[in-house]
C-alpha cells in the first residue's frame, strides 16, 4: 500500500483486491437493502449501494460481540446518514445480530426492528439517527465518554474501557452546523479514538453538492486538528480497511476519512439524485442485480455471503470473554473502584431532596440558579458519575462542580466540560455520552437560547436518555439585555415536548426536588431557573415532589404559580383576604409530574366544582387554559419583553402582587355576575 502525505493528506491508493466471500457479503449488503426499500416502495437506496462496502469494512474492524450487544467495551458505531438504515439492518443481519431476513421483509412496516430511520431501541443500534449532523455529535460524546471512564477506571492491570467510536456521514451531515460544531470541539478535545467516515458521493437530493456546498472539506478538518486520509476507491473494501487501521493507530487526535464513492453504484440511476430519497422500481432492481452478477430470488442470500463477516466478528467474541474476565479479576483486586464503577451503570435510587434543601442558608433569599448551584455540588457527592458543563455560561449558570478540574487532553477523569459557544452539539454530545452509558450528563445555558438546544433536547426524549438540562435566566426577570434574551415561549415549546419532564421552581426544596428527580429519572429533564432572587418560602411538603401542591388554601379561588411568581402569587393572597376573597395558592413546578399522579390528588389539588382558575406566569400563556379553562384567566407575558430593570418590567405586564390582586379580584366578581346572569 502506497500512503501519500502530500498537502497534509493521506491518500490511500491500492489495488482492489478482495476475498470471494467479502465481495460476496458486501454484494449481499447492496442487495438486501435495495429489496427492503422497494419492497416497503419508501426509502433510500443510494447510500446502501454506494457505502456498502464501507460500512462493511468498519464493522469488520470493530470489536463487537453480536450476541452481547451491549457488550459494554464493544466499538461503538453510529451511522449520522440516518436514511441510509437499510444498509445498516442488512449488514446487522450478515454480522450476526438478532436482525432476521423477516424484519429485512418488514422494513418501515409498524412496530418493526427496522424503522425508516435507526432506533436505539433495536439491540445493536447505538444511537437513534436522522436529523443530519446529529450522528457526529452523538460520536464525539461517546468518544468523550469512553476517555473519561478509561482515565476513571483503567489501571495498570485491567484495562476495562479502550474502544473506538466510529461514525458514518454524508455531505448533509457536514453541512449542518451542529456536525461542524462537534467536530470543532472533537478537534480541540484531541479525541484520538473517534474515527468519522464521509461518504463522499457528491450528491444531495437537488443534485449536485456543489450547488450549496463546495468547500474544501479535507481542509477544513486540518484546520479543526483532524487528522485527514482519502480513499480513492469507495468500492474498495481492502483500502478502507487499511485506512482504519491507519485511523486506530493516530493517538493524538481523531480522524477523517474521505471515502469517493458513487450514489446508487450499480443502479440505472448512480450518480445522480434520483438515486437518493426514491425506491428503485422491480425493473430497475432487476438491472441492479444482473450488473452485481446476482442470480437469487429475493432475500435470498447464499452461505458465503455469511462466512467473512462472521469470521470478522470472532475477535469481538473474544474480546468480550476476556472483558469478563477482566471485570472479574477487577471486583477482587481493585476493590473500591469496582464498587464506583458499579455505582457508575446501575440506576440511582437518590432520596435527599430535604436535605439539599436545608444545606442552603434559611436566612437568606436566594435566585434558583444560586440555590440550583448549591444543590448540583451537593448532589455530585452523591452522584459521582455526574459529567458536563456549559456552553461558556458557567459564570452566569453557576454550574461549575467546585474543586474539580476541567475535562479536556490533558485531564481525561476532569467532570466539568467546556463546550463552548455551541448549544446545538451541546445537547447532542450530551446525547452521545448518555447513549454510551456510565456516566449523567448536564448542560446548561440561558433560557432563551434552549432554541438553540430544542433539535437536541427531542432526540434525548426520544430515546429516553438522561440528560439534564440546566436552563437559567428564565423570563422577563433577566432584566436589561432586552426582549432577544427575555424567554416568552421557550417553556410552552419545552413542554410541548414529550417524555422530557420541565422544572420551574420557586424555592430552594422544588429546586432539589427538581435535580433529584433529574438524577433517579430514566429519561431527560429540563430544569429553568431564575437570575432575580426569590422571596424565600421555608415550607417543605411532600406535594413538590407530585408537581404540584397547595401552599396557601382559600375556598373562593385557585391561583396556579411557577417560579418567582409564586411568592408574588402568596403576597397577592394576602391583599385578596383583605378585601374579602379566600385565593388558595398552588405551586406547580411540573406540569408532566402533575399530570403523572393519580386522579385523587390531582382533584385534591384543583378540585373540579372550583370554576374560578387563575394561572400566573412571566412568559407565555400557550398551554395554560387546560387548567384554567377556557374562561379561566392567564396572568402572563405575550409579547417579547423589553430592556430595562426587572422590576419595572414586573410592573409594565401586570406581574407585581398589587395588579395581581386588582385581576383576580375583578375576575372573580365577573364570574359571579355571570353565574346570576346565565347566558340562555
Amino acid at each position: 500500500m502506497n500512503v501519500y502525505e502530500s498537502d497534509k493528506c493521506g491518500c490511500i491508493k491500492t489495488e482492489n483486491v478482495q476475498s470471494d466471500s467479502v465481495e460476496i457479503a458486501v454484494t449481499a449488503a447492496r442487495i438486501l437493502a435495495c429489496e427492503a426499500i422497494t419492497k416497503a416502495k419508501s426509502g433510500h437506496p443510494g447510500l446502501p449501494l454506494g457505502a456498502a462496502p464501507a460500512m462493511y469494512s468498519i464493522f469488520s474492524e470493530m470489536k463487537i460481540d453480536p450476541e452481547h450487544p451491549d457488550f459494554t467495551d464493544r466499538d461503538r458505531f453510529v451511522l449520522s446518514a440516518g436514511h441510509g438504515s437499510a444498509l445498516l439492518y442488512s449488514m446487522m443481519h450478515l454480522f450476526g445480530y438478532d436482525m432476521t431476513i423477516d424484519d429485512l421483509k418488514s422494513f418501515r412496516q409498524f412496530e418493526s426492528k427496522t424503522p425508516g430511520h435507526p432506533e436505539s431501541r433495536i439491540a445493536g443500534v447505538d444511537a437513534s439517527t436522522g436529523p443530519l449532523g446529529h450522528g457526529i455529535a452523538y460520536a464525539v460524546g461517546m468518544a468523550m465518554a469512553e476517555s473519561k471512564l478509561a482515565a476513571e477506571f483503567n489501571t495498570a492491570g485491567n484495562t476495562l474501557f479502550d474502544h473506538y467510536t466510529y461514525c458514518l456521514c454524508g455531505e448533509g451531515c457536514l453541512m449542518e452546523g451542529v456536525g461542524n460544531e462537534a467536530v470543532s470541539l472533537a478537534g480541540t478535545l484531541k479525541l484520538s479514538k473517534l474515527i468519522l467516515i464521509y461518504d463522499k458521493n457528491n450528491i444531495t437530493i437537488e443534485g449536485s453538492k456543489d450547488l450549496a456546498f463546495d468547500e474544501d472539506v479535507r481542509h477544513r478538518f486540518f484546520a479543526q486538528n483532524w487528522d485527514v486520509l482519502t480513499v480513492q476507491d469507495g468500492n474498495s473494501v481492502k483500502d478502507i480497511t487499511e485506512a482504519i487501521r491507519i485511523a486506530k493507530g493516530q493517538t493524538s487526535k481523531p480522524t477523517l476519512i474521505i471515502v469517493n464513492t458513487t450514489i446508487g453504484y450499480g443502479s440505472p440511476v448512480a450518480g445522480t439524485s434520483k438515486a437518493h430519497g426514491s425506491p428503485l422500481s422491480a425493473e430497475m432492481l432487476e438491472e441492479t442485480k444482473r450488473f452485481y452478477n446476482w442470480n437469487y430470488s429475493p432475500f435470498t442470500v447464499p452461505e458465503q455471503a455469511y462466512v467473512a463477516p462472521r469470521a470478522a466478528v470472532e475477535k469481538g467474541k473474544a474480546a468480550y470473554i476476556n472483558w469478563e474476565q477482566s471485570l472479574k479479576q477487577y471486583s477482587t483486586t481493585n476493590t473500591r473502584l469496582y464498587n464506583k464503577l458499579i455505582k457508575f451503570f446501575e440506576k440511582p435510587n437518590i432520596n435527599c431532596a430535604k436535605k439539599l434543601a436545608e444545606s442552603l442558608d434559611p436566612n437568606k433569599d436566594y435566585s434558583t440558579r444560586a440555590s440550583g448551584s448549591v444543590v448540583l455540588n451537593k448532589l455530585f457527592s452523591k452522584a459521582r458519575n455526574m459529567f458536563g458543563g456549559s456552553a461558556d455560561l458557567a459564570p452566569s449558570n453557576l454550574t461549575h462542580i467546585d474543586g474539580r478540574s476541567d475535562y479536556g487532553p490533558k485531564d481525561r477523569a476532569g467532570v466539568n466540560i467546556h463546550f463552548g459557544i455551541r448549544e446545538h452539539a451541546m445537547s447532542c454530545i450530551a446525547n452521545g455520552i448518555a447513549l454510551h452509558g456510565g456516566l449523567v450528563p448536564f448542560v446548561s445555558t440561558f433560557f432563551v437560547f434552549s432554541d438553540f438546544l430544542k433539535p437536541g433536547v427531542r432526540m434525548s426524549a426520544i430515546m429516553n436518555l438522561k440528560v439534564i438540562y440546566i436552563l437559567t435566566h428564565d423570563s422577563i426577570g433577566v432584566g436589561e439585555d432586552g426582549e432577544t434574551h427575555q424567554p416568552v415561549e421557550q417553556l410552552a415549546a419545552l413542554r410541548s415536548i414529550p417524555n422530557l419532564t420541565v422544572f420551574r421552581p420557586y424555592d430552594n426544596y422544588e429546586v432539589a426536588c427538581a435535580y433529584e428527580y433529574a438524577v433517579n429519572s430514566d429519561g431527560p429533564t429540563a430544569i429553568v431557573l431564575s437570575r432575580q432572587d426569590i422571596k424565600r418560602n421555608l415550607t417543605i411538603t411532600e406535594g413538590a415532589k407530585r408537581g404540584a401542591y397547595i401552599l396557601r388554601n382559600g375556598k373562593d379561588c385557585v391561583i396556579i404559580a411557577t417560579g418567582s411568581e409564586v411568592a408574588t402569587c402568596l403576597d397577592a393572597a394576602e391583599l385578596l383576604q383583605e378585601r374579602g376573597i379566600s385565593a388558595r395558592v398552588v405551586s406547580m413546578p411540573s406540569m408532566e409530574l402533575f399530570e403523572k399522579q393519580p386522579m385523587y390528588y390531582k382533584s385534591k389539588v384543583l378540585p373540579s366544582r372550583q370554576k374560578k382558575r387563575i394561572a400566573v406566569e412571566a412568559l407565555s400563556s400557550f398551554g395554560w387554559h387546560k387548567y384554567v379553562g377556557l374562561d379561566g384567566l392567564v396572568i402572563s407575558v405575550d409579547n417579547f419583553g423589553c430592556s430595562s430593570k426587572p422590576q419595572r418590567l414586573f410592573e409594565k405586564f401586570g406581574l407585581t402582587a398589587p395588579q395581581i390582586a386588582d385581576k383576580v379580584e375583578e375576575y372573580c366578581k365577573s364570574k359571579s355576575r355571570a353565574k346570576r346572569h346565565p347566558v340562555e
